[in-house]
């Protein structure tokens, strides 16, 4: 059985690790913690096992956490971004759980995140909830995110005061998702503004 033989710092948090006094590999440096590696140390099948499960581990959140640094994603679009990278399914669900549990993943703030800015693009809250269906996000939780937005007759006022009150304006309204008691309480309050 190979014995670890010496264990040297490396750089961005790697280690080299010499076995049986010849190099053998550079591993991360929470790779070895976890799985114990310390000079004098013999690797065993089971350790080696236990390694190369770490290594998958490590490698999924290195990937996931890449896919994070740019912008906030739901479970389902990082777990189909780990698809893509070819991390294995089990590394997958592990580091996502782990992602989860840190706060870092977290299907209810994206959604209401992406809910904001929909509403602040200018749409309604049908479009708005469909948007998120379709970005794998659960009814409810879409349904409370568009509960927190300001209320689409306000947002739908906005938008008439800018375009103009008017049929093409109720048109546009309808297309962007808002429903049709907003588009009528708007052009309403818009026409009551200039009598």
């Amino acid at each position: 059985m190979p014995t670890v033989t010496a264990l040297r710092e490396g750089r961005r948090g790697r280690i080299a690790v010499e076995l049986d006094g010849a190099p053998w590999r550079v591993l991360p440096a929470d790779v070895v913690v976890r799985v114990g590696i310390t000079e004098g140390r013999s690797l065993d099948r089971s350790s080696l096992r236990q390694l190369r499960r770490e290594l998958r581990r490590a490698d999924a959140l290195r990937v996931a956490g890449r896919a994070l640094r740019t912008r906030d994603l739901s479970r389902r679009d990082l777990a189909a971004r780990l698809e893509r990278a070819s991390v294995a399914p089990a590394a997958a669900a592990e580091s996502l759980a782990t992602l989860e549990r840190a706060g870092l993943v977290d299907d209810t703030r994206v959604c209401g995140a992406r809910a904001h800015a929909l509403a602040a693009r200018g749409y309604g809250d049908e479009a708005i909830r469909h948007r998120l269906a379709q970005g794998g996000f659960d009814p409810e939780a879409a349904d409370q995110a568009v509960a927190a937005l300001e209320p689409e007759a306000e947002r739908a006022l906005r938008v008439v005061q800018r375009r103009g009150h008017g049929p093409r304006t109720a048109r546009y309204l309808a297309a962007r998702g808002f429903g049709e008691e907003a588009v009528e309480t708007a052009l309403g309050a818009a026409f009551g503004q200039e009598a």
